[in-house]
């Protein structure tokens, strides 16, 4: 489930142990084909995607096969550094912000072309933009861009385009980085055939994989002044069984993977630990929260619980985050303090503290509300022994283990924890339409760096307001002054302000623990050897960010 482009409640499982015989057959399938086929080029990278991919326009991208191969292939105005987290030119040699964050003026870099020998200009851009900004299209690409209400796109001259917004949009630079430019006559129905990035999609076998080959009139050079990219082709093979992937990783057939579950990481970091490399803290976070929907279908004093900010602070500070860390990602993963991961560089609050386990300060918190503890049962103020359902997504190994460990934890404080792993479509269909849920556990990934990227989730008006959603007007005063402080964030383009804002925000949040964070997921990933340069990065594409400087060892 993904929304806007910005934040994705994880969906997918753990591999499930059961189908390892089927995982069996599938490789001896797989070394069968593999046999029969021609020799590959040695410049030719492996890697998965886990489906096919829905498009190859690259203003229709949005889940996470689609992105990556726009990722490849488009060449953009500005890219976020993925190492760096800054913002640095590309076919863009320099803009600028002015009238107040409503216009952006690209200069562009001259003598580039396309992938089919055809030179790009302005016009290109102009068409691109406009696509991207056509409300007919739905481009989730063009939908941050859009928030600027109307725009004016023109080009200067053949070599600088001018946008004019008709609102301000704050750190709109980064915005460009997901609008991969396509030829004038191609905009907003391109296929990635025809690109300005490193490599164009040359194949696709449904099921198989995607081939996507060099782009020979890349203009990038390395510092020696050879051509990029190294790599003749980049094969992504469709692939969602990370048993299989990892084993065919082992046979040499897939040279990176991104995102390995800790019990794989740990299988090959046994076997071979220089492949298995541990990034430290991703973006990727995990996190609970109570349902407190007015109109659910659920008891009075359940909601009167799950409203109750001692309630909830109680309960974050009775759930013993180490151990989570530890015993349910094989301390693969850090404690969470807030909304955002040490990993966002910049936006990250320093100023938050760690969330100390502390039974006792939770049953005083309790005790606050009427709560009492009698024998090894919690009880509230009317004699309701304190007991509620946790659903989560079944097959997720590190989730159903949190849950076993957090229902122990509660036990602590005489709180009865049902846990419940459910299909995905049924959480859904809880969380978003009936509300018949007490709590749920999921994940959270914040592709956008910038705080607008939150605001889906912490605006108290947006459907991804998971605890209560979509609101009229806040329905309490924290939600209100966190609707103001994300929308003073996104009113100036003093970089300093909105940070001073958003901190405002993370720490209003971490106070009211609508959102209980448990934990933020190491980035995990496998390097083969062979492969050169290699230099992985938290952030997604994590191992081939860099594609056009990978090469592999002949």
């Amino acid at each position: 489930m993904k929304a806007s482009g910005h934040r994705v409640i994880g969906s997918s499982g753990e591999v499930n142990v059961s189908r390892f015989p089927i995982v069996i057959v599938l490789v001896a399938v797989g070394l069968l084909c593999s046999c029969s086929k021609k020799t590959q080029p040695t410049s030719e990278l492996h890697v998965t995607i886990k489906t096919d991919p829905k498009t190859l326009n690259p203003l229709m991208a949005e889940e996470d096969a689609s992105d990556r191969i726009r990722y490849l292939t488009g060449g953009v105005l500005i890219r976020v550094n993925r190492k760096e987290q800054e913002n640095q030119g590309e076919l863009a040699e320099s803009w600028n912000v002015d009238e107040g964050g409503r216009r952006i003026t690209f200069n562009l870099r001259p003598g580039v072309k396309f992938s089919d020998g055809s030179d790009f200009s302005a016009d290109d851009v102009v068409a691109t933009v406009k696509a991207a900004l056509d409300p007919s299209l739905h481009s989730p690409k063009g939908d941050p861009l859009r928030a600027g209400g109307k725009a004016d796109v023109r080009a200067l001259d053949r070599n600088s385009v001018v946008i004019k917004f008709e609102h301000p949009i704050a750190g709109i630079e980064r915005l460009f980085d997901e609008i991969a430019i396509s030829p004038a006559h191609m905009a907003g129905k391109a296929d990635s055939s025809v690109v300005l990035g490193p490599f164009s999609v040359a194949e696709q076998r449904a099921g198989e994989y995607v081939l996507l080959k060099r782009n020979p009139y890349y203009w990038k050079k390395d510092s020696a002044g050879h051509q990029l990219p190294y790599l003749d082709a980049i094969r992504m093979y469709v692939l969602s069984n990370r048993d299989t992937e990892l084993i065919r990783f082992r046979q040499g057939d897939i040279h990176l993977i991104d995102a390995l579950p800790p019990d794989l990481y740990e299988q090959l970091h046994s076997e071979d630990p220089g492949a298995a490399r541990d990034l430290g803290p991703s973006v990727e976070s995990e996190q609970f929260w109570f349902n407190e929907v007015a109109k659910a279908p659920l008891p009075p004093y359940k909601k009167a619980w799950f409203r109750s900010r001692n309630f909830r602070r109680a309960i974050s500070t009775a759930i013993n985050r180490a151990d989570l860390a530890r015993v349910a990602f094989r301390g693969h993963a850090t404690p969470s303090v807030g909304l955002v991961s040490p990993a966002n560089k910049f936006w990250f609050d320093r100023n938050l503290k760690s969330i100390p386990y502390d039974t006792g300060a939770a049953l005083d918190l309790l005790k606050q509300d009427g709560f009492t503890k009698t024998g090894a049962t919690l009880k509230d103020r009317n004699g309701n022994p304190v007991t509620f359902s946790l659903i989560t997504n079944a097959g997720n190994k590190p989730r159903e283990r949190m849950g076993s460990l957090i229902q122990q934890d509660l036990q602590q404080i005489g709180i009865t924890v049902n846990f419940v792993p459910l299909d995905f479509p049924s959480i859904a269909e809880r969380i978003m339409k009936t509300y018949d849920y007490d709590a749920c556990m999921l994940g959270l990934t914040n592709v956008d760096l910038d705080p607008n990227g939150q605001v889906n989730v912490w605006m108290s008006s947006a459907d991804l307001h998971q605890w209560n959603p979509a609101q009229k007007t806040p329905e309490t005063l924290w939600e209100e002054q966190i609707d103001k402080y994300l929308r003073a964030q996104a009113s100036t383009l003093d970089r300093k302000q909105r940070k001073a804002d958003f901190d405002k925000v993370q720490e209003i949040a971490a106070d009211e623990d609508p959102m209980l964070y448990l934990v933020d997921k190491n980035a995990l990933v496998a390097v083969s050897p062979k492969v050169k340069n290699a230099d992985p990065v938290v952030l997604t594409p994590q191992t081939y960010w860099n594609a056009e400087y990978l090469s592999l060892e002949k």
